[in-house]
């Protein structure tokens, strides 16, 4: 296998997105401090509760009193707005081909996150072009500097779609169940990313455990694995614990908790957030932005 042909092509998509800045773009990204943490939370397989993981995150995150953006990135099969009872108007597609601006079409979620939803149901957008990403990841730039915590819900697999969010992202964080195939496809999509794209720090978090015991042993497992097979860090992040109230926040567009804050998952989502918030960066960017695609944008590499 050609590892370096994605890395290249990240490479030349990044010369031309710098390309495409104006001058007075760059000089006002070089003048600001920002302090945004960028995290793609992940899969290497669906199901596996990546969307409610990554809305109750940042429903905590919010109720901290840190400023909350998610973007639904699952694009093409959008379903976020679904999970919290959300009608957007517009999405993410119009923002790609210019008919709103990224501004007009983020919508309230809830507590005091905002969202910016992806379409459902457009094929063509499951693989965007250089020049669409260009132009949504510049478009994007003129919000990240407003929040504390930008949350990308990827999807699941390694399209290219998902592998470019998660290459470009500050934190990659990977959600794994017990199941065998979840365990599998996990260390896959960490194997793609340190081998493909030559990220080397994740952070891990087990969903659906029946147990803390059997979400440290779902973490031993790949540990020992990735120890033997790739040079990569994994940082464990904690568990959600199986909850009814989980599924009965899903039938009512609802996190669960908003619903029910003293459950087992509502307070198995508070530590993991507390530790999401205590845990420093593994990929901080240093300078005036952290803006991970518009560092890219000015170095021609990946910020690694």
């Amino acid at each position: 296998m050609n590892h370096q042909a994605p890395q290249n092509k990240v490479i030349h998509l990044n010369r031309r997105m710098a390309g495409k800045m104006t001058a007075t773009e760059t000089r006002k990204g070089e003048s600001r401090k920002s302090h945004t943490r960028v995290i793609a939370v992940t899969s290497g397989k669906g199901g596996v509760g990546k969307s409610n993981i990554v809305a109750n995150l940042g429903f905590v995150l919010s109720r901290l009193g840190k400023k909350v953006l998610i973007l639904d990135a699952d694009l093409g099969l959008g379903n976020l707005d679904v999970l919290l009872g959300l009608a957007p108007k517009f999405n993410l597609s119009h923002a790609i081909t210019g008919a709103k601006t990224v501004s007009e079409i983020v919508i309230d979620g809830p507590g005091k996150v905002k969202i910016l939803p992806a379409p459902s149901g457009i094929q063509e957008l499951s693989d965007l072009t250089d020049e669409q990403k260009i132009r949504m990841f510049t478009a994007l730039d003129l919000l990240i500097d407003s929040v504390d915590f930008f949350l990308i819900d990827t999807g699941a697999g390694i399209s290219s779609n998902v592998m470019h969010f998660n290459s470009s992202a500050q934190e990659i964080m990977v959600v794994v169940s017990p199941e065998p195939t979840s365990i599998t496809d996990a260390y896959a999509i960490m194997k793609v990313l340190s081998l493909d794209y030559s990220r080397k720090h994740f952070k891990l978090v087990v969903n659906m455990a029946r147990s803390p015991k059997e979400a440290t042993d779902v973490y031993k497992q790949i540990q020992l694995v990735a120890d033997r097979f790739l040079d990569i860090k994994i940082e464990y992040m904690g568990h959600v614990l199986i909850d009814e109230n989980v599924q009965k926040g899903v039938r009512l567009q609802k996190v669960v908790c908003e619903i029910h804050p003293d459950s087992k998952a509502s307070r198995c989502f508070v530590s993991l957030a507390k530790r999401m918030f205590e845990s420093r960066p593994s990929n901080f960017p240093e300078g005036d932005t952290n803006f991970f695609w518009k560092k890219l944008a000015r170095n021609g590499t990946r910020c690694e």
